[in-house]
């Protein structure tokens, strides 16, 4: 899975990259940098799988590409993150 593929992460995989990341933001600058930095997952995100993977602690939120064309479907994403 990468961006751009159409394949998506689990929300398992997200979460352990996510968390992988902000580990690392941890070492580097501590603890407070990484609690307040915002780190989006860039696969394929869509109405459907938005949901799961927003629910994850460490996935802030998405970028979101084609899904962002409908707009029934970006208000369901959006609604996702609330």
């Amino acid at each position: 899975w990468a961006i751009g593929t159409g394949r998506t992460a689990s929300s398992a995989q997200a979460q352990e990259m996510h968390r992988a990341i902000r580990d690392l933001v941890a070492q580097q600058y501590g603890t407070a940098v990484a609690d307040d930095t915002t780190l989006l997952y860039g696969g394929s995100c869509n109405a459907q799988n938005a949901p799961e993977l927003f629910s994850q602690p460490d996935v802030d939120g998405g970028l979101i590409g084609g899904a962002s064309l409908k707009a029934g479907d970006f208000a369901a994403i959006v609604a996702a993150l609330k």
